[in-house]
């Protein structure tokens, strides 16, 4: 069998991959290694006959989707994150990754660990593949051991998802459990009994809810910016339950007679933004009231509700929630695209250049004072996703990737380059097992893991003061750990970890990816 697994390396590639992601789903109090495990299923494979490689150009090509999908889809957050308080948590972010990047140099000179090992440990104990892949793309370049950053990160990778957990679990267990938020959107009819105010002024008095339908009398229509609602109007309202309550009574009183469910005159659908023509572009320009009397009261994005409002911009695969005249509802759900089949499809142009444009971007040479650098595979088609992911479109070019399809691309590439790299390390972690010692190296990659988490939680909370689950999330997000996240989100179980771990992610990744090339050619 290890002979026909050696002589067709296709069949080795997709039967480590298929192992790994089985392994990945096994969950052992609620934490499992998730796609990480396809990396161990190649290292063993390799551990038993060193003849099991896949490759590498496979490795390098999953890199590149997996950098570039993740970029575009960041995009926005990146921007984000570099205003108000984003800007001092990007400065956490920093100060946190460069000290663990100190930690793990000074650690592996003190333990005399082989520096791109240390390296390994670096990107490993903050769970970090980018990091990893752009020291094995130093290395090979230079023709250095480029399995031995591998070795380092196959054994600080589980630590450096369990000891941020730990952490979090312990501050958790000193505080109070945050209170559960509502995270749904809910919809109810109220008797409007203020004094008659245009639409968008009750918006400012307001917050975080929307307008659907209002009736007077026999007239029925969608609630726009300029509609003048009276006292004895019927007005729908839309909003998470803790909003809606105050709007409730701010404006009126709760109506026993919902005029949602009356779909005579007005109706909604949920409808597929797959439409090039409306992507990127606010709710105000595309001008629904005017010109189908419709209104968008709510985003579907992934797998999270939006509220909007005149600058809400559509991505692909956005659903939207389209209030208008029941005879005009196929009419909006063309402008719109409603193509399924369209999200699962990529405009190859459009994402074609972005790549060439990255991996250009990671061949030029950055002057630094440690002498020149470069972003690399990894790096470069990772900044370009950032810009191009922030700008949406230019011109005819949209760079947004509809959100299945970015999914699949981001699932695809991170597999294909782990099953890769294992099975090309596999020896060197089973020579390092079996003729040196371990300890040392789990040792320095919990430390390179605690230097990071440790500091981050307690900056976050006392410096940027973050509430506990954004703080949360931004340890997940320094730590680039979607399990992390994932824990916060089920103890917080609001959209707060989510918020904290978007702020960080895109730029703990460039650093990490930055560093990671400084550490192998100069430490």
């Amino acid at each position: 069998m290890l002979d026909v697994l050696h002589h067709q390396p296709l069949l080795l590639l997709f039967a480590v991959t298929a192992v790994g992601w089985l392994l990945g789903r096994v969950e052992v109090g609620g934490f499992s290694l998730g796609p990480a495990a396809v990396l161990f299923a190649g290292l063993a494979v390799s551990a038993l006959d060193p003849r099991l490689t896949v490759p590498e150009e496979l490795g390098l090509f999953g890199l590149c989707l997996f950098v570039y999908s993740v970029g575009v889809s960041s995009g926005p957050a990146f921007v984000e994150a570099l205003k108000g308080r984003g800007l001092k948590a990007s400065v956490l972010t920093i100060c946190a990754v460069s000290f663990a990047a100190a930690v793990s140099v000074v650690g592996a000179r003190v333990l005399e660990i082989p520096a791109a090992v240390g390296v390994g440990l670096f990107a490993g104990g903050l769970t970090n593949t980018p990091a990893l892949a752009a020291a094995v793309d130093v290395l090979r370049a230079s023709s250095g051991d480029a399995s031995a950053p591998v070795v380092g990160y196959s054994v600080a990778y589980p630590l450096g998802v369990l000891v941020p957990l730990l952490v979090l679990w312990r501050r958790a267990r000193k505080e109070p459990a945050p209170p559960v938020k509502e995270l749904e959107l809910v919809s109810r009819t109220i008797r409007f009994t203020a004094p008659a105010a245009r639409a968008d002024e009750l918006r400012g008095r307001v917050k975080a809810i929307g307008f659907g339908r209002y009736r007077r009398g026999d007239v029925e229509a969608v609630v726009d910016d300029a509609t003048v609602l009276r006292p004895g109007d019927l007005v729908t309202m839309v909003g998470r339950p803790k909003a809606m309550a105050e709007a409730t009574a701010l404006l009126g009183e709760r109506s026993e007679e919902d005029i949602a469910d009356d779909r005579a005159q007005l109706d909604f659908r949920r409808i597929f933004v797959s439409k090039p023509d409306v992507i990127g572009k606010p709710l105000k320009e595309l001008s629904l009231p005017q010109r189908f009397g419709a209104l968008v009261t709510r985003v579907r994005r992934g797998d999270v509700d939006l509220l909007t409002d005149k600058d809400t911009t559509l991505e692909l695969g956005d659903r939207v929630r389209v209030l208008a005249p029941r005879a005009r509802l196929d009419e909006v759900s063309r402008f719109f695209g409603d193509s399924y089949r369209a999200l699962a499809e990529i405009d190859v142009l459009s994402f074609g250049l972005g790549i060439t444009l990255g991996l250009a971007l990671g061949l030029v040479p950055i002057p630094t004072p440690l002498g020149p650098l470069k972003l690399g595979l990894a790096g470069g088609p990772l900044l370009v996703g950032l810009v191009l992911g922030r700008l949406g479109r230019t011109g005819p070019l949209v760079w947004e990737l509809p959100f299945p399809a970015s999914v699949t691309l981001r699932q695809l590439g991170i597999v294909l380059f782990l099953a890769v790299v294992g099975t090309r390390s596999g020896g060197s972690l089973a020579k390092t097992v079996t003729e040196g010692s371990p300890l040392p190296l789990m040792a320095l990659g919990a430390l390179v893991t605690l230097s990071s988490a440790g500091p981050a939680l307690l900056l976050a909370r006392r410096w940027l003061k973050l509430p506990t689950g954004e703080a949360f999330g931004a340890v997940a997000g320094i730590h680039t750990q979607p399990a992390v996240l994932a824990w916060a989100s089920a103890r917080v179980a609001s959209d707060a970890p989510s918020k904290g771990y978007a702020t960080v992610f895109p730029i703990a990744t460039v650093v990490k990816i930055l560093l990671a090339q400084v550490l192998v050619r100069f430490f």
